[in-house]
């Protein structure tokens, strides 16, 4: 095992803090599960969402766009998009977690911001390793529970317009990205990529303006990657 010869005690500080990120984040599954809901999604397909794509912001960006009107195509393209960025994680993971073969693509599906961030810091192979998949493994598993329970309550709720669901996915997408407008960069491309959408919808179809948001970001991460690297 590739934890074994961590003393008793880091293990189980490790296995805690990995748990109660999993439990922290994975009862946001709850929300998803209503918002996918109350977007016109059946039970069945709210809970493949999680279990197949497993990636909470580009998530909720899709119900957002099916919500909003959009076509399916759109809400995916946005989804893509917004998870490109476990694609980057990949390649600093890889080397650092040291899995290959079929662990390899068993870890990708559990290689999220919560995952990556409780394994990246650690001094040695072996903590990384057990960071990560405690963490990875209980965000994935407590999400998936959320996520149906939220359906379900979504479902029993009848008509979701009754009760102002439809507005919880913009909101519940709000809630999730705001921690990380802490930076005056995020802020400022946060900004632009909200008036860049406004000023599409009246022009465009549904799911257009997200698209071209998503845009604005990528733009801004490639011109600030050039300039780092200057």
């Amino acid at each position: 095992m590739p934890h074994a010869s961590l003393p008793p005690a880091q293990r189980r500080t490790i296995l805690g803090e990995g748990v109660a990120v999993g439990v922290a984040t994975g009862a946001y599954g709850i929300s998803f599960g209503a918002v996918s809901v109350a977007a016109g999604l059946s039970v069945l397909q709210t809970c493949a969402l999680s279990l197949l794509v497993f990636t909470g912001a580009s998530q909720f960006a899709l119900v957002g766009v099916v919500a909003a009107g959009g076509a399916p195509i759109s809400g995916a393209l946005t989804a893509i998009l917004l998870g490109s960025r476990n694609a980057l994680y990949g390649l600093r993971m890889a080397h650092l977690l040291d899995f290959h073969g079929w662990r390899r693509a068993a870890a990708a599906h559990v290689l999220i911001d919560e995952s990556t961030a409780m394994a990246v810091n650690r001094p040695t192979t072996a903590e990384a390793r057990l960071g990560f998949l405690t963490t990875g493994i209980a965000v994935f598993v407590l999400w998936n529970l959320a996520t149906l329970a939220g359906a379900l309550a979504g479902t029993a709720l009848g008509d979701p317009r009754t009760y102002g669901l439809d507005a919880a996915v913009g909101a519940a997408f709000l809630a999730l990205l705001w921690p990380r407008l802490a930076d005056r960069r995020h802020q400022v491309v946060a900004v632009l990529a909200a008036a860049v959408a406004l000023g599409l919808v009246p022009l465009t179809a549904a799911g257009v303006p997200v698209l071209a948001a998503a845009g604005v970001a990528l733009l801004a991460g490639l011109l600030t990657g050039r300039r780092t690297a200057a």
